[in-house]
């Protein structure tokens, strides 16, 4: 806003005023004394510059500051949250035995303590540290502690995966989004915005009256973008609306609203395609880097999934969709891979439309 204030255009404008009879010139008595006017001002400018990028959500670089102006509505960023893992703990005979709750494990450079017991050998274990890193691993644990005739313990699922506070600009869309739509009582933007900060879910579609008058389903998928665990689905049905008191306003649903949580479900997707390969190269040279450029390409539109336009159209109107361009287009910029031809979607040489409820997983590549 203020980028024309330079040093020299502010110290011109203030020569300009002096009569030209004076000694104007640079090393003069009046330059001199013009000039660290004018250098303070050329820095109040940029201050103040500073001050107007920050005032407003759209342009603030400070993350405080965006906080700031975001509370003004209510809105705070998502906290980080802790992984939740599935643990098993067995003896030497490879029967499962039961801990102590708050009992600690280590795994890599973390810490997780027993917080609920699942069934006989199977617990809830919690990190110790907050962020996305805590539902990083599974794999084998260390006690830090002895425990009598325990012998393997193992993370084997991730319950609830760990997140890392909001980002400034997932935070600064969502406080935007807030300004297109009012959430109250119960409407759609208000389910998105309660359900969005229960820790774990990554983004939910929202059906209302899917069911008759006062019922709603909510459909989410984790904040990895995969399929949540049914833990997960239950605390966020817990949270939403218990099923033991549903409809009584227990939860965040209003009263006399009765909601359904679901999980997204998976769709496999087997890809068949032909392959023409640089002179040197096999399928077998190419195939690992293949199936993580489709995963990327799949993971790409889950994060996308859970995301309507901005008029809120139904959520049935946004399916993904698979789109036979992108997997071709995606293999070809591989090392290896000179061209590819019939590419077929489970059998079908067309582009695949996922129902509305649905994400797209990997079952293979053959060719």
């Amino acid at each position: 806003m203020y980028e024309d204030q330079t040093f020299k255009a502010i110290l011109t404008r203030m020569l300009d005023k002096i009569p030209n009879t004076l000694d104007k010139r640079e090393g003069s008595i009046v330059y001199n004394a013009l000039a660290p006017e004018a250098a303070e001002l050329t820095e109040a400018y940029i201050k103040m510059d500073t001050i107007m990028q920050e005032t407003f959500a759209s342009t603030a670089q400070d993350y405080n500051n965006l906080k700031k102006r975001a509370a003004e509505r209510g809105l705070k960023p998502d906290p980080a949250s802790k992984a939740i893992l599935k643990a098993e703990f067995k003896d030497e005979t490879g029967s499962y035995i039961d801990v102590p709750i708050d009992s600690i494990f280590t795994l890599e450079d973390l810490s997780y303590k027993a917080i609920e017991k699942i069934s006989l050998g199977i617990f809830k274990i919690e990190c110790q540290t907050a962020g996305q890193e805590g539902s990083s691993e599974l794999g084998q644990l260390i006690p830090s502690q002895y425990i009598a005739n325990l012998a393997i313990v193992e993370a084997t699922e991730v319950l609830t995966p760990g997140e890392d506070e909001e980002p400034i600009e997932e935070f600064r869309d969502r406080y935007l989004n807030s300004l297109q739509g009012e959430a109250y009582g119960g409407n759609i933007v208000d389910y998105k915005q309660k359900v969005s900060t229960i820790a774990g879910v990554g983004g939910l579609r929202v059906s209302p009256v899917w069911n008759g008058g006062g019922t709603v389903k909510i459909i989410f998928i984790n904040s990895d973008f995969d399929a949540p665990s049914t833990a997960l689905v239950d605390d966020v049905q817990s949270a939403v609306d218990p099923t033991i008191n549903s409809g009584e306003g227990f939860g965040i649903a209003p009263i006399g609203h009765s909601v359904t949580v679901e999980a997204i479900k998976q769709n496999m997707i087997n890809i068949a395609t032909t392959i023409i390969f640089q002179e040197g190269y096999v399928w077998a040279d190419v195939e690992t880097n293949a199936i993580a450029a489709i995963e990327e390409y799949f993971d790409e539109l889950n994060q996308g999934w859970w995301n309507p336009t901005q008029n809120e159209v139904a959520a049935e109107e946004l399916p993904i969709v698979i789109r036979i361009s992108q997997i071709e287009v995606r293999l070809l910029n591989l090392t290896g891979i000179i061209d590819i031809a019939g590419t077929t979607i489970n059998t079908l040489e067309e582009n695949k439309v996922l129902n509305y409820d649905e994400m797209p997983v990997l079952g293979g590549i053959t060719t």
